[in-house]
């Protein structure tokens, strides 16, 4: 490469090994001498870069060990937080006190919904029994922790309280005829007084099995829960739902009507176990 100045030009000729001119080109003669410090400059960012990479490259390996170590604990059957400097004992009450909480809270928001008085969230922590006393910390854990899992199954998936709040107009079991006083029938249901267009609400976690026209339910709504439990709901002037649809405790359904065989707006509430219809003042508390 030779190169050829001017006062404001140069002009570089690439030569081949032969020394025969394959390609020249000018350029800026002040840029010659600045170039030392365009190659630093270049070496300075390249090296910046490649460091930025390196670094990134090691805190990303850091959090996938921290997450790898996180993993391992949660999947360790029975191992609770570590605290020793509260407890001494490698087991966190300040965390076990918190999952229980956290978990009667869940109760609290379904018997809330319900229009059910609520359990106390403060001091739990255990049974007080004698028969309790003889766990160790960490099976009390354990027990306490499964039992309450189930239990928030239990209160989301059953149907208590009330599918709206008023005053019954007929009860379960047999009554006589509202279109023949002549005669008896038995009325597998309650029947909720209210007004047309009054919301109707579900009583507990599960999915729409049915919605729509029922013979003399008139619009009707069916929900199966848990347990082989499913709801009905009975002479709507509007259902909201559709079938299939998943639906939460507390979540409308539909509208009070009159429609079927009905003699006025009111709502109709079964409860049925196994096909076969139950008695809901059952359900209506958990006070038996």
């Amino acid at each position: 490469m030779n190169i050829k100045r001017t006062d404001n030009t140069s002009t570089v000729v690439i030569l081949n090994k032969s020394e025969q001119h394959i390609k020249s080109f000018q350029i800026k003669t002040k840029h010659l001498g600045r170039l030392k410090h365009y190659s630093a400059g270049i070496f300075v960012l390249v090296a910046l870069l490649i460091g930025c990479i390196c670094y990134l490259q090691n805190q990303n390996s850091i959090q996938a060990q921290e997450k790898q170590q996180l993993l391992a604990q949660l999947k360790a059957k029975g191992t609770l937080p570590v605290n020793h400097a509260k407890t001494g004992t490698g087991i966190s009450a300040q965390s076990y006190i918190q999952s229980i909480q956290l978990k009667l809270r869940q109760i609290n928001d379904y018997l809330r919904k319900r229009g059910l008085k609520e359990f106390s969230t403060t001091g739990e922590g255990g049974s007080g029994k004698a028969e309790g006393a003889k766990l160790s910390e960490k099976d009390a854990y354990m027990y306490y922790d499964e039992y309450l899992k189930h239990l928030v199954a239990a209160v989301g998936f059953t149907p208590m309280g009330y599918p709206r709040s008023s005053s019954f107009t007929s009860s379960f079991g047999f009554r006589g005829d509202p279109f023949n006083a002549n005669s008896a029938e038995f009325h597998p249901g309650i029947d909720f007084a209210g007004k047309k267009g009054d919301a109707v609400k579900c009583t507990a976690n599960g999915k729409v099995i049915f919605a729509g026209w029922n013979g003399g339910y008139g619009n009707c709504v069916q929900i199966a829960h848990g347990n082989n439990l499913v709801t009905l709901f009975g002479h709507l002037s509007r259902i909201v739902v559709k079938v299939g649809q998943a639906i939460s405790v507390g979540d409308k359904v539909g509208e009070v009507g009159s429609t079927g065989h009905s003699t006025g707006p009111h709502l109709h509430y079964e409860i049925r176990k196994d096909g076969k219809a139950v008695n809901p003042v059952n359900f209506l508390t958990l006070n038996k």
